[in-house]
C-alpha cells in the first residue's frame, strides 16, 4: 500500500471546497479574538461544491454580522476571497486571505480601545 489516494475518476474536480488549516487557523484566531472582546458569540462553516464560508454571529439567532467566503473558481479573476457584510453585500475582495480580512481587524481594534 502506498500513501497516495486515486480518484476514481481520473481528472474528476473534488466535490467540496473546504479551507486549508493555515486559512482555518488565520480565520479562528481572528474570530477567538472577536469572542474576548466580547463581540462574537458563535460562528458557522459550510463547505459546498463551489465554495466554502465562515459566518460569525453577534448572536446565534440572527443573520451573521461578517462572512468570509473562499470560491476557487474566481482565484484567475477577482481573487477567490471574499468579505461580506451583514447585509450581504460584498465588502472586500482579494487574492489573498489576509487582505480580506484587514477590515475585520480594523474593528477589532477599535473595540479594544472603546473598552
Amino acid at each position: 500500500m502506498s500513501g497516495t489516494v486515486t480518484p476514481l475518476r481520473p481528472g474528476a474536480k473534488p466535490n467540496q471546497v473546504g479551507f486549508e488549516r493555515a486559512e482555518l487557523g488565520r480565520i479562528l484566531d481572528l474570530y477567538g479574538r472577536m469572542v474576548a472582546a466580547g463581540h462574537w458569540r458563535d460562528y458557522a462553516i459550510h463547505c459546498g461544491p463551489d465554495a466554502a464560508s465562515f459566518a460569525a454571529f453577534r448572536r446565534a439567532a440572527e443573520r451573521p454580522e461578517f462572512r468570509i467566503e473562499k470560491r476557487p473558481a474566481l482565484r484567475h479573476r477577482q481573487g477567490m476571497w471574499a468579505l461580506y457584510g451583514e447585509g450581504g453585500a460584498i465588502l472586500k475582495r482579494g487574492h489573498e486571505l489576509g487582505p480580506v480580512l484587514a477590515p475585520v481587524e480594523r474593528r477589532l481594534i477599535k473595540l479594544v480601545k472603546d473598552d
